[in-house]
């Protein structure tokens, strides 16, 4: 009976934390205020409902009894089903999005390079490459980060987003560059920063294969939101305690789309990561939340971040 109870319990907690936990843990918004911890607790459950699943054909073949033959049968045929559809789906799903991924990142990549130009920091470490108010260098300004290049792409919004992989690089446009004064510019190649360094493109990843592995009529959507969401936040908060609050603010301020600069216009993002509203107030967003895509070339695969996959 023992081995009946098991493997039941791994099923349905399969079935619980794949199918249900995540349409609950979407709704609870309070989990915000604390975006790292939060992270953690998805991956937890994510990873457990995947694990509850592709074990419960084992150990239903190892626990179950074999003095009852037709439960055996049932049983193990209910585990083998379940598992075999969880790793057939898995499986699929980490190739196509993986694949699909790296080749829109490595072209996207290789379309930067061609258009924008290089923010290379000068001998004191300053930004220098970019003309602003018709001067050839800044003056001063933050720190170029020396391992991740920052390259600026003449587009009339205000965009900043992250490249990741091998050659990762930061992405501004002219108009970003244009409007954020140092400290403002500081903060935000801080919080792209933390979205390489951190390597939230790898755990958005996961979520991203595991979404898809679910069936389409039974996705949570808000929940792989939700996981962008507290990935940008997370960044947020490094960006803070590495340039201030106040500066962090007035950068979002700055970054903020003009309201009549209305999707499909030349105001229309580049490609930023969503969750604008939430970093001056986490438990209460104040205002809109910033557009995931963008037009032509620079169009983004919904929830990455900050960090553009194409």
């Amino acid at each position: 009976m023992t081995g009946v109870v098991v493997t039941a319990a791994l099923i349905l907690g399969a079935l619980l934390l794949t199918l249900v936990a995540p349409h609950l843990l979407a709704g609870r918004t309070g989990l915000r205020a604390a975006p790292g911890p939060a992270l953690l607790l998805w991956q937890a459950v994510s990873l457990a409902g995947v694990a509850s699943a592709l074990l419960a054909a084992p150990v239903a073949a190892l626990v179950l009894p074999t003095d009852r033959p037709w439960l055996l049968a049932a049983a193990v045929a209910a585990a083998v089903v379940l598992s075999g559809l969880m790793l057939a789906r898995l499986l699929w799903s980490g190739h196509r999005v993986g694949t699909d991924l790296r080749r829109r990142r490595a072209r996207h990549r290789e379309l930067v390079d061609l258009v924008g130009d290089r923010l290379g920091p000068g001998v004191d470490g300053t930004p220098t490459g970019v003309d602003r108010a018709g001067a050839a260098h800044r003056p001063s300004g933050p720190h170029v980060p020396r391992r991740h290049p920052v390259a600026v792409v003449a587009h009339a919004s205000p965009t900043a987003y992250c490249l990741p992989g091998r050659d990762d690089r930061i992405v501004l446009s002219s108009a970003a560059v244009d409007r954020l004064d140092d400290d403002q510019l500081g903060a935000v190649l801080s919080h792209e920063l933390a979205h390489l360094t951190q390597r939230h493109d790898l755990l958005l990843e996961l979520f991203t294969v595991l979404h898809e592995a679910v069936p389409a009529r039974v996705r949570a959507d808000r929940a792989l939101g939700e996981v962008h969401l507290l990935a940008e936040m997370l960044a947020d908060r490094t960006a803070a305690r590495s340039t201030g609050p106040t500066a962090l603010a007035r950068a979002l301020v700055a970054m903020a789309v003009p309201a009549g600069d209305a999707p499909g216009r030349t105001g229309e993002p580049l490609g930023a990561g969503a969750g604008t509203a939430y970093l001056v107030d986490p438990g209460r967003p104040s205002g809109p939340v910033r557009s995931r895509s963008g037009s032509g070339p620079w169009r983004r695969l919904p929830g990455r971040a900050g960090c553009a996959p194409a």
